[in-house]
């Protein structure tokens, strides 16, 4: 057993000497991989403090105000519209996204990479949020439900998926070298679906404030750990003087 933690150690101390002998090319990923890693640490302990408060008093009354705010704004044409958004945020709708992006990515970059991050992206964020639903267990709220929902409410899935996947895309096309008015365009037209998933959930009666925040925070989190990992990957594949 020490002489496998010594082989361990040694090995970890090569990849560092190999890493900051080249600097003047890694800086910027030590230092961006840094940052990512306490984004990551902060967001989840963020996420563990609002999931112990699902039950105070303090938080309920904040899902109540919020609530109660979005639902005075009910109308037949917003419903159709927050019915037609949060759809877009379910299985069918990622499928065709999903579909049109990789088509795109494939017909553009000629590279089956960005197909199998996004394809990642998306299996995290749907295992995890199943996971994290049947641990916590919270209930749905006892409002009208104007679409029909079958799981558990914390997080919520839709606004951790919309995060994870359409956040992912937002961090793909930062990345793209293309003009810049589309690349913004694009950026902020995924940020307000992301967005108007979220609300919609509460528009519709079957998630509270909190079940968005928190699935907002689960979300983030895969963006940031994946991008962070699938550079890792890049930069070790492109220098081999890095190898373990």
């Amino acid at each position: 057993m020490q002489n496998e933690i010594k082989i361990i150690i040694n090995k970890v101390r090569q990849l560092l000497s190999t890493v900051f002998k080249h600097q003047n090319e890694q800086l910027p990923y030590i230092v961006i991989s840094i940052v990512a890693i306490l984004i990551v640490i902060g967001s989840v302990n963020v996420f563990i403090e609002l999931t112990q408060n699902l039950k105070t008093n303090a938080l309920a009354e904040f899902d109540t105000i919020i609530t109660d705010y979005i639902l005075t704004y009910r109308t037949p044409s917003l419903t159709q519209y927050f019915i037609y958004i949060t759809n877009i945020g379910d299985v069918f709708g990622y499928l065709i996204v999903f579909i049109l992006s990789n088509l795109a990515f494939l017909m553009i970059f000629k590279n089956w990479k960005y197909v199998i991050q996004l394809s990642v992206v998306l299996v995290l964020a749907l295992s995890s949020n199943l996971i994290l639903k049947r641990i916590i267990n919270r209930s749905r709220p006892e409002l009208e439900h104007l679409v029909t929902v079958e799981t558990l409410s914390y997080p919520s899935g839709h606004a951790m998926t919309a995060m994870a996947f359409y956040g992912f895309l937002i961090y793909l096309f930062y990345t793209f070298r293309i003009n810049p008015i589309l690349k913004i365009g694009i950026i902020i037209l995924l940020t307000f679906l992301i967005l108007s998933i979220g609300i919609s959930r509460i528009y519709l009666g079957v998630h509270f404030p909190s079940d968005i925040v928190g699935g907002f925070i689960a979300g983030f989190i895969w963006v940031i750990l994946c991008g962070l990992i699938f550079n890792f990957i890049r930069v070790f594949r492109k220098d081999p003087r890095t190898k373990f």
